[in-house]
């Protein structure tokens, strides 16, 4: 078992989740999920067809990227709950950061934690909100 820390709201932690998202990692994504959409992986359907400048990447796997700053923090066995929005697309050559906040600690030992993740234009691409174990053991 790992023990988790204890936190303050106001707390936060930053980290850099990828500098220049290659199209290969994306296509690696959709094999690894399974998804396929040609948004994602065919470069003149995302463009002709679309509409979009270029092919993007998949909101969930921006998700899973930035899961890494709260189990970086809290350890994988503390995320009890994590929802993302997700505000913009992620095109290939991004840089992407992910703020995480302590909103809230609770007297059940656990905290509500923001995240933000931007890209290195500074846009916001992803909002998230997760309930995390801030004491005691992880199980």
């Amino acid at each position: 078992m790992t023990t988790v820390p204890t936190v303050t709201a106001g707390e936060t932690r930053e980290l850099v989740l990828v500098r220049d998202l290659t199209r290969t990692r994306i296509v690696q994504y959709a094999g690894a999920s399974g998804d396929f959409n040609p948004v994602h992986t065919d470069e003149r359907f995302a463009v002709e067809a679309a509409g979009y400048p270029s092919v993007f990447a998949h909101g969930m796997l921006t998700m899973g990227m930035a899961a890494r700053v709260l189990t970086g923090w809290f350890g994988p066995e503390s995320l009890l709950r994590y929802e993302a929005r997700f505000r913009a697309q992620v095109f290939p050559g991004a840089s992407l950061t992910a703020r995480a906040e302590v909103a809230s600690v609770d007297g059940d030992g656990t905290a509500a934690v923001t995240l933000t993740v931007t890209d290195g234009q500074d846009v916001v691409v992803m909002t998230g909100n997760a309930v995390v174990r801030t004491s005691g053991e992880a199980r």
